[in-house]
């Protein structure tokens, strides 16, 4: 592809993603912008340029070792749950925005340490940026030239200098749109989430291509391999020092994965919850081995079919240009993009959120901003930051410049993760030790720097940029014992992992020798407490900050309305006044306003120069460490106290929202109970009235005929059945109800029982022309006692006859089975059941009003009997609430009895 087509590509690209962030700005709310695997799959901008084609370069010249920097994350993975989550909580309580604001809050809001910090992170990201902007040239040579020459170029020629330039004006705007740093940028997270499956796909494919279509299978490299190239070397630990040498590189990225700027800014200040977690402890790991799964293949393929003078950084191109496909060379190309963008973009936002919270504003800034109004301070500290971005990306870029193109990739990045783990020590240590204090951070980070800049990156430059190979051969001085690669002897490590492990055990050493002999301020112990104790501090929140001094409320509002704007402000002051029920009409603040004011400010400007604008409006008096352990104890006591009240005010609140349902319950039954009364009276007035007249007329009437005899005499047994049924539902309600009643339980079948009740009722159904029919696939024999389930069923069938239409109702009965019950279905097509009567029909005293009767039919008991029946056989009777029309009862019957 010519260059111009390619440029034109790369815009286009930049373009869709452009949009893909603004359509996400918009949706910030939807589901498919907030999903639990968008924050996962941001996670794998670990993923970037170095890991897309550097892993090849690495796995073709030291075999299987690329492996351990992706086992340090994904044993870190599952430790998320307790290591992050505590990162996270912290952050969250306190507005953290940054690796930085971290570390310096930690310490007390140490300034000196924040920026200290920044510029660790500046000296790891810079360069790590630059080996971006290397691939980006490099492949955009390679694709479109189909060579490797690299041309020289003017900036103004350079195709890459305007690549990085879109980046910056990309990363400056979505990553600048709020003051707060600490809020989510949904945007570019989005964006980068989507480029992590775009860049994941496109490696799959390639890494199928080489094995499948260039190679017969993984078992055709192989056997190809061990024939030309030394499998020995590319595909073992090579023995102790081997497997010590895994050790330190497993270490080094398992640190990484935490301390990244770029890491910290996806993992913690764009978690929103816990989901998100939960969902990366697996996916992330996942997607690390996916892809990993065909890097090896690549390696020994390009070896292969390049041989070992072509650059093993970029197989991937290489490989396909090789045999013609140039458009799988562009599809693999443009996956290498996307992991230089999401790097660089996430990498300048967090790195100039560190910048002007830790260095430009508490050095440069401050007091300019505090004289200014809120609207021209959010404009401020916005510029500054977009300048950061600009101002680190073109540096980059100029440090790209002086690269020599036969550095690899690999090498370059790992200088980046040797600086950044030198903040292990102050980071992790600090959040389970409270003595670490803010003297042993700083020389602890200081020396440990100093011990990469001797052992590695002095004679990474002699030697790969000037060519002096004296320092590394004979030693500093010509002292044998300070060679840089083997430092007092110790040669079993390679270059990277003999200096980590020199600057990590010095580093180390002197942060917790230092804590120890020198204590840290009140300041530096009380946040020791609270990041020791952070389950606590969540609890306590603003509690869990000691304080002592005076400072006005009316001063600090002032602070806070120039940085966040009049209504943001009030609206903070409300919320703190109606959490803690504090009068509007305090003036003085509390160690609890202090402490909630600072953290406002931390997402906006940072914790150091949060510390410098309260410190700047209030009197703050030293408090001694047994005052902060008191002050904690106390307010840990009240917040229990205060919890314990909580909870029996949330039990007093339980009890009376039962009783209020025991209340209407009662209201129901006493309606009901009124209802079947009045009901109740009629059905036993009527007969018996019926057979007092015609008693009368059989006793009056001698010379009666006797066929109207015979009609008088009838009547008096059907009224008199009537009567008995009537008793015999109460008796039988009122012996299940107390329990005295016992059941015949036989093993019997349930259909010959069904088709008895269907026989007992298809008189009256063949007389309205109403259809009964049994739908049942097989047989079913259970335990139950016959004649209460004939009961049953005759209730029902009887009950469903009222409702259903005459001349074209229809009954549909349905019996099945499966490993643990029998399941009754009875359908009719009648009136249905009234949605505010589901509740009711199996009430004591219920009769539907939806009856085709004119007149209300049965005592009221027939329901509320066949519950009794159905829970004595520990089954479950209801109604199915979701029928469109007619109603459907179901009787749910276990197959073992318990």
């Amino acid at each position: 592809m010519s260059k111009t087509a390619l440029i034109a590509l790369i815009f286009v690209y930049l373009g869709i993603l452009f949009l893909i962030a603004l359509f996400a700005e918009k949706n910030k709310g939807s589901k498919l912008v907030s999903h639990p695997i968008v924050y996962a799959l941001s996670l794998a901008v670990y993923c970037s340029a170095w890991t897309y084609y550097g892993s090849v370069g690495m796995a073709a010249k030291s075999g299987v070792e690329f492996l351990t920097i992706y086992l340090g994350p994904i044993i870190a993975a599952p430790l998320w749950i307790v290591l992050l989550k505590k990162i996270i909580q912290l952050s969250k309580v306190y507005n953290i925005s940054s690796i930085a604001d971290f570390i310096s809050l930690r310490y007390g809001n140490s300034r000196s340490l924040g920026a200290l910090v920044t510029l660790v992170c500046a000296a790891s990201i810079i360069p790590y940026i630059s080996l971006q902007l290397k691939a980006i040239s490099e492949t955009f040579e390679i694709v479109s030239t189909s060579t490797l020459g690299i041309e020289g170029s003017s900036v103004m020629t350079d195709s890459t200098f305007y690549i990085a330039l879109i980046l910056a004006i990309f990363a400056s705007f979505f990553g600048t749109l709020a003051l707060d740093a600490s809020k989510n940028r949904t945007g570019v997270m989005f964006s980068v989430a989507f480029e992590s499956v775009l860049k994941l796909t496109f490696f799959l494919i390639v890494g199928v291509y080489v094995t499948y279509y260039v190679f017969d299978g993984t078992t055709d490299i192989y056997q190809k391999a061990s024939l030309g190239l030394d499998l020995n070397q590319l595909s073992t630990i090579n023995g102790l020092s081997g497997g010590i040498n895994w050790y330190f590189s497993i270490v080094l990225s398992f640190l990484a994965i935490f301390l990244l700027p770029r890491q910290f800014q996806t993992s913690v200040v764009e978690f929103t919850n816990r989901k998100q977690l939960k969902t990366s402890i697996w996916l992330f790991p996942f997607y690390l081995f996916l892809f990993n799964v065909f890097v090896i293949f690549i390696a020994w393929g390009g070896l292969l079919v390049l041989g070992e003078q072509a650059n093993a950084d970029y197989f991937t191109l290489l490989i396909p240009l090789h045999f013609g496909d140039h458009w799988l060379a562009i599809l693999v190309f443009l996956g290498g993009l996307s992991a230089v963008i999401s790097m660089v973009v996430v990498s300048t936002v967090a790195l100039s959120t560190m910048l002007s919270n830790n260095l430009i504003i508490p050095y440069g800034f401050i007091k300019n901003l505090t004289r200014s109004k809120s609207f021209k301070n959010e404009k401020t500290i916005k510029n500054i930051r977009r300048l950061c971005v600009f101002s680190s990306i073109i540096l980059a870029y100029l440090l790209y410049a002086l690269f020599d193109p036969k550095v690899s990739l690999f090498s370059i990045g790992l200088i980046s993760f040797l600086i950044i783990v030198q903040l292990a020590p102050s980071f992790f240590i600090g959040m389970f030790w409270n003595r670490g204090s803010a003297l042993g951070s700083k020389v602890g980070i200081i020396l440990g720097l100093i011990l990469i800049i001797f052992t590695y990156l002095l004679p990474f430059i002699t030697e790969y940029v000037t060519g002096y190979h004296q320092f590394v051969d004979e030693g500093f001085l010509g002292i044998e014992s300070l060679k840089p690669y083997a430092l007092f002897g110790i040669d079993l490590l390679n270059p990277v992992n003999h200096a980590l492990y020199w600057s990590l055990l010095v580093n180390t050493g002197a942060y917790l020798i230092l804590s120890v002999i020198k204590k840290g301020n009140y300041r530096e112990r009380n946040y020791g407490e609270m990041f020791v104790n952070s389950e606590k501090v969540v609890e306590l929140k603003e509690n869990a900050y000691v304080w002592k001094g005076e400072a006005y409320v009316k001063d600090i509002q002032n602070i806070l309305v120039r940085f966040l704007g009049q209504a943001k402000a009030d609206k903070a002051l409300r919320v703190f006044r109606k959490r803690y029920a504090v009068n509007s009409e305090e003036k003085l603040a509390d160690a609890r306003f202090i402490n909630f004011s600072e953290r406002l400010l931390t997402g906006a400007v940072g914790s150091a120069s949060a510390k410098i604008l309260i410190s700047n409006v209030a009197k703050e008096k030293p408090v001694s460490l047994v005052e902060v352990l008191k002050i904690l104890e106390e307010n840990k006591e009240t917040i229990s106290v205060n919890k314990s009240l909580e909870e029996q005010s949330q039990k007093l609140i339980k009890l009376t929202s039962e009783l209020k349902s025991a209340n209407e319950e009662l209201r129901i039954q006493d309606q009901l109970k009124d209802d079947f009364l009045d009901t109740v009276a009629h059905e036993l007035k009527t007969p018996i009235t019926s057979i007092k007249a015609s008693s009368e007329v059989l006793s009056d009437g001698n010379d009666m005929p006797e066929e109207l005899q015979h009609k008088f005499l009838n009547n008096i047994i059907q009224d008199t059945e009537r009567l008995t049924i009537l008793i015999n539902d109460i008796l039988d309600l009122e012996k299940m109800a107390s329990g005295r009643d016992e059941l015949n339980l036989q093993l019997q079948s349930l259909n010959g029982c069904i088709e008895d009740a269907i026989n007992g009722i298809s008189s009256i159904a063949e007389r309205k022309s109403i259809e009964v029919g049994f739908h049942s696939s097989s047989s079913i024999m259970i335990e139950f006692d016959y004649s209460k389930m004939l009961q049953v069923f005759t209730n029902l069938f009887s009950n469903s006859l009222k409702f259903v239409p005459e001349d074209n109702g229809k009954i549909e009965v349905f019996l099945e089975a499966n490993s643990e019950e029998v399941i009754f279905k009875l359908k009719d097509n009648g009136k249905g059941i009234p949605e505010e009567d589901l509740h009711l029909i199996f009430k004591k005293f219920y009769q539907s009003k939806n009856q085709t009767f004119k007149k209300l039919q049965g005592s009221g008991f027939g329901l509320a009997i066949c519950k009794q029946i159905v829970e004595m056989h520990r089954g479950v009777i209801y109604a199915n609430p979701n029928v469109e029309t007619g109603a459907e009862l179901i009787v749910n019957l276990p197959k073992c009895r318990p």
